[in-house]
């Protein structure tokens, strides 16, 4: 029976920064994906942030297929009919050299991170399914198990990075079930749009791209958001909510597609568009609360497996490059220093992320899963409310100024009452401090 110094389950962005890190190192690694090829399976909507890439690879823009850098952000609060830009930012300093964040497609992206960790000298077995873990006596993970004939392989420690369904892990007793409502379901469509007419469309230059991130009662009151992202001769559209209120709604996450297609504000940008690519994906959106236990006698978890999404600022693949980072780092210093991948010696992984952005960052915002599940009137009807307030400011029609604001503020009190205004600015307040 063949054995490794590390096995690595799945080849996403957590995997594939895993297993760069350890085969540059020199350690035997096996990489296992169930797809046909790296990113056949996986989905994003897709942003890459250029700071967790450039620590693992730091040239990686010479080869690398980007889409496009991001040179606006913008945020639009949305009901049925109506749209407000809640924010806008556009920055000459985001065209500059080099640039903070790329649109990305993530089967050509996966692919091309799978060579670069084939050429550091990883063994990638593709078409491979982990069906579970091999243990010893004493219950330590001494390697996997997969549906291959006599496909038992053992390893000194076994890295899971096989997405938000965490399947392996899960069946092994690591982690808990997934709980609907810390686990949302989104659906992206990949839309086909002529270059110039796209460019001409969202007032970008060549190389330039937008990034539209979409909330309020286009998701019918339920806690979720939309997204609109421009690629070279394509737009990624999407939009996702949580299980459990899918679940309860009885509305399907192509209905809601459906709906922001169609909107006012997004139809006559892709206009004509035709579709490309329709897929759907799970994202753990449970954040710090959520977490499951990091690490054990012989493994350990990374990326979207542990649930290192956060879901407030829409980062995903940098938490998920950074942790695979870190576990890896770990391993080669246990590895170096002959000590075995017991739970004690791999708490160092944890360590490693206590120390960072993405156990700050998903403490900061450990609040508003709970705030956005249980007050729901922060998705459907501040969104709403802002809306008519731009609409009345808006029109002009003999009325004073004065006399609007006080129907503005009026509408706020009678739908929510001061009281609850009051309550309301503190929750948000709170989770978001």
């Amino acid at each position: 029976m063949e054995k490794f110094d590390v096995i690595v389950v799945g080849a996403g962005p957590s995997g594939n920064g895993a297993a760069y890190t350890l085969a540059k190192a020199g350690l035997k690694v096996l990489q296992l994906e169930r797809g046909e090829s790296p990113g056949t399976k996986n989905v994003q909507g897709a942003i890459l942030y250029s700071d967790a890439l450039e620590k693992l690879i730091p040239d990686f823009r010479d080869s690398a297929p980007l889409e496009r850098h991001v040179a606006e952000q913008r945020m639009w609060l949305m009901d049925e009919n109506q749209s407000c830009t809640g924010a806008s930012y556009r920055d000459a300093r985001f065209s500059q050299e080099p640039f903070n964040r790329y649109t990305i497609i993530r089967s050509r992206f996966d692919r091309w991170f799978s060579e670069q960790v084939k050429a550091a000298g990883a063994l990638v077995v593709c078409e491979t399914t982990v069906t579970g873990l091999l243990r010893d006596d004493a219950g330590k993970v001494i390697g996997v198990r997969t549906e291959r004939e006599q496909g038992d392989i053992l390893a000194d420690c076994v890295i899971l990075a096989d997405g938000a369904n965490a399947l392996v892990g899960s069946r092994a007793g690591l982690r808990p079930p997934i709980d609907g409502k810390d686990m949302a379901l989104a659906v992206k469509e990949v839309l086909f749009l002529p270059k110039e007419t796209l460019e001409a469309r969202f007032n970008v230059g060549n190389k330039q791209g937008v990034v539209i991130e979409i909330a309020g009662n286009i998701t019918h009151g339920m806690a979720g958001t939309g997204f609109l992202y421009t690629n070279k001769d394509s737009i990624s559209i999407g939009i996702g909510c949580m299980l459990n209120d899918l679940k309860r709604q009885q509305l399907t996450p192509y209905q809601l597609l459906e709906g922001l297609k169609q909107h006012p504000s997004v139809a006559p940008l892709i206009a004509g568009a035709e579709m490309k690519e329709y897929s759907a994906h799970l994202i753990p959106e449970g954040g710090y609360k959520a977490l499951p236990q990091l690490v054990g006698d012989g493994w350990m978890i990374v990326g979207d497996s542990a649930g290192f999404v956060n879901a407030v600022h829409r980062e995903g693949s940098n938490l998920a490059m950074t942790s695979g980072r870190f576990a890896a780092e770990c391993l080669i210093e246990l590895h170096q220093a002959g000590k075995p991948a017991t739970a004690a010696n791999l708490s160092g992984y944890k360590q490693r992320l206590d120390d960072s952005f993405v156990m700050a960052d998903l403490k900061k915002y450990q609040h508003v899963p709970d705030l956005l599940n249980d007050q729901p009137q922060f998705l459907n009807l501040y969104p709403r409310l802002v809306s008519d307030a731009a609409r009345d400011m808006l029109i002009v029609d003999g009325q004073t100024k004065r006399a609007k604001q006080q129907h503005i503020m009026a509408q706020f009190r009678n739908k929510r009452s001061l009281l609850g205004l009051l309550g309301d600015a503190y929750r948000f307040w709170r989770a978001f401090r």
